[in-house]
């Protein structure tokens, strides 16, 4: 199967985490720290795709070629070459070498391995994948983390947001309603990304209940006194690049001599 990719132009436009050196087994997050990566997908699905026939595991291929559409094709296959890349850092191993399971499912009263993406036999490095748009974003963590990306979309007015936004927990709707009006697009992405983020880090994914539980708005936008969010549980809103909004929710540290909220590092992860 062939990745084939044209080249795209390396120049980052503003609002773009800068590119970092990827990282070894020495740069593991410790308490309370998530690392994100950042990936801009086009400069990059050239080097992914002349590496992605040996770099990819069957399932991933497999899953590649299934999609008929050639931009989902390149996001997908660059997004996980990123991935791997940035795993085997941490890790000290080969892309390829490393290893993904499932966690048990979150959903209560199902014990099927379809829950949270892990890695195999490391209980200390945890990590959660999004991408959207031209964006893929990895969060890792030595507990367990949910990350989420979301672009902008400019057809997301109207009475199609006002649908959206009554899915969110009943406390969120009333927090986004008080908003004025031209203010709710960007409340709703900031809880949606919140949301995402926590549902992932649970290991249910959207079926875990878009209203069942309370995340919030983004700083800036929330109400003072915005109930509190899920127990055990703390969020960063990311500085993501202009026309989308990104989050990170994490297993709570406080215990451990972790911070009460994370602290957040924000880079560009190198491609080829």
């Amino acid at each position: 199967m062939s990745f084939s990719s044209p080249v795209q132009p390396a120049r980052e436009p503003r609002g773009w985490a800068p590119a970092r050196a990827l990282p070894t087994p020495g740069d593991r997050p410790g308490p309370g720290e998530v690392a994100v990566w950042l990936l801009r997908i086009p400069p990059s699905a050239a080097a992914a795709a002349a590496v992605a026939e040996g770099t990819l595991d069957e399932g991933e291929r497999e899953r590649a070629a299934r999609l008929r559409s050639e931009v989902a094709r390149e996001r997908y296959v660059t997004s996980h070459v990123g991935l791997r890349t940035l795993l085997g850092g941490y890790l000290g191993i080969a892309p390829a070498d490393v290893v993904f399971t499932r966690e048990t499912c979150g959903m209560p009263d199902c014990d099927k391995p379809h829950g949270r993406p892990a890695l195999a036999d490391e209980d200390m490095l945890h990590f959660s994948l999004s991408h959207s748009g031209d964006a893929a974003l990895c969060a890792v963590a030595r507990v367990p983390v949910g990350a989420d990306v979301e672009e902008r979309d400019p057809g997301r007015v109207g009475t199609r947001l006002t649908g959206l936004i009554g899915q969110l927990h009943p406390e969120e709707r009333a927090a986004v309603d008080a908003l004025p009006e031209e203010l709710r697009e960007e409340a709703f992405l900031g809880c949606w990304v919140r949301k995402e983020a926590y549902l992932k880090g649970i290991g249910t994914g959207l079926p875990g209940g878009i209203g069942a539980h309370h995340v919030g708005l983004a700083e800036g936008l929330a109400p003072a006194d915005a109930p509190s969010g899920p127990s055990g549980w703390a969020f960063a809103d990311l500085d993501a690049p202009p026309g989308y909004h990104a989050a990170v929710a994490v297993r709570h540290e406080a215990a451990a001599g972790g911070p009460a909220r994370p602290v957040v590092t924000l880079s560009g992860l190198p491609l080829g």
